[in-house]
């Protein structure tokens, strides 16, 4: 199957990156709602492990779109970014953790938003940007699982500080990838 990216809007994998956004104010409710933390920290984890499904089945059934390269890492920020926010005022999630990804996906963000608005380029995702927000992803259940003083609590907090930091050393160092791609955009003529 080819790579190539059609202009094609209903696809199976796009139809799955929208569930997965729309899943996201559910997950972010339960996790601040006391009596459903666990219930939600399981959505979110789920929602967030799925993140490689809708790129294998665009690959896998030629599927691959425009709009798909686009959703599934607008929906995996997003869903970081409301899962954390969601951990941190559910008090099992500390705010400098938090920080360190959240400033690092608005710097990003917003340099992105400038390429696009001023040369109508889409930045590529990067492997080491992939591989850092798998890593983040798999760090943040298992640090606020421990935190919440599940099964396997110590287990949890110590697999996930350690992912986390190799998580967030991967994610800067993705970040100054994307920032040279940037640096390129701009320094190209429109």
């Amino acid at each position: 199957m080819s790579d190539r990216a059609s202009s094609a809007v209903l696809t199976v994998p796009n139809l799955l990156s929208f569930l997965r956004i729309l899943l996201i104010p559910v997950f972010v409710a339960m996790i601040v709602h006391r009596p459903t933390t666990t219930a939600g920290l399981i959505l979110f984890a789920f929602v967030v492990a799925t993140d490689w499904v809708d790129g294998w089945v665009a690959r896998r059934t030629g599927q691959v779109s425009e709009l798909g390269k686009v959703l599934d890492p607008t929906a995996d920020r997003l869903a970081i970014a409301a899962g954390l926010v969601a951990l941190v005022v559910r008090g099992v999630f500390p705010l400098w953790a938090a920080s360190l990804v959240l400033i690092r996906d608005a710097a990003i963000l917003i340099a992105g938003g400038v390429v696009l608005a001023t040369r109508r380029m889409r930045m590529e995702v990067r492997f080491i940007g992939k591989v850092a927000t798998f890593t983040l992803m798999t760090a943040i259940p298992w640090i606020a699982w421990g935190n919440l003083d599940l099964p396997l609590a110590e287990g949890a907090l110590v697999a996930g500080w350690a992912t986390f930091a190799v998580g967030v050393v991967e994610y800067y160092v993705a970040a100054g990838a994307y920032a040279a791609d940037i640096r390129r955009a701009l320094t190209v003529g429109p």
